[in-house]
């Protein structure tokens, strides 16, 4: 079971770098959680003792309005890790919630452990650091896809950004809802804008699955769309 946690793990860039001794040390530390579809793992606010590492499923991170309305933030999948910024912040409480979407089992890790194992090795905080900056630059951009281009232009940005390689089929892992509030759209405005991409050939939509029939076009909208 180790074994196999070390070779899971090594899949995160977060512990891609570290020595096994440093690996085995985090499983030593840290133990595994099932969780059912929509169970939750931790509330917005809860005490942060543990950051996490997804195993098999996946997890949604979202915050509730003043009127209660959930706003999802992120969707993590397996192989990815989730709330080790509060590992530098000294906030010591999640500023969000997190449940699962589907079945999910997660490692929860040991802040202060790792923290002190961080301490013990300049290269490892090196590594961690160069981690967490890919991840920021990417909510970044995240960022200004939801506040600079139109809803038409954040369905064709996302249909583009999980296209891989020659790949041009996208397959909907997660409720239209859920995508449709990761993108600060309403369900409804997912569906009117995926019908208007297919009658126009960009795309064809068949059960979860969407074909990327024109990724140039769809390139196209989105740069058109951009302040000048």
């Amino acid at each position: 079971m180790i074994q196999e946690l070390e070779c899971t793990l090594r899949q995160a860039p977060l512990f891609s770098q570290l020595t096994r001794a440093q690996l085995q040390r985090v499983i030593l530390h840290a133990h595994l959680i099932q969780l059912n579809a929509g169970q939750s793992l931790f509330y917005q606010d809860d005490r942060a003792a543990h950051f996490y590492f997804v195993v098999t499923g996946q997890i949604r991170l979202f915050r509730l309005s003043e009127a209660g309305d959930e706003k999802i933030i992120e969707l993590i999948s397996a192989g990815q890790t989730f709330a080790e910024a509060l590992l530098f912040m000294g906030t010591g409480c999640y500023p969000v919630g997190a449940a699962a979407l589907l079945a999910t089992e997660v490692l929860a890790i040991d802040n202060d452990d790792f923290a002190a194992m961080l301490r013990e090795s300049t290269d490892t905080c090196f590594a961690l650091l160069a981690t967490l900056s890919q991840r920021l630059h990417a909510l970044i951009a995240e960022i200004d896809n939801l506040t600079l281009h139109s809803a038409s232009s954040r369905v064709a940005y996302w249909l583009l950004a999980q296209l891989n390689g020659d790949q041009q089929e996208v397959t909907l892992d997660v409720p239209k809802a859920v995508l449709a509030s990761r993108l600060s759209i309403k369900p409804e405005t997912w569906s009117r804008i995926t019908r208007r991409f297919t009658e126009q050939g960009l795309i064809t939509v068949t059960g979860q699955h969407i074909r990327v029939c024109d990724p140039v076009a769809l390139r196209r909208l989105v740069a058109q769309d951009l302040p000048s």
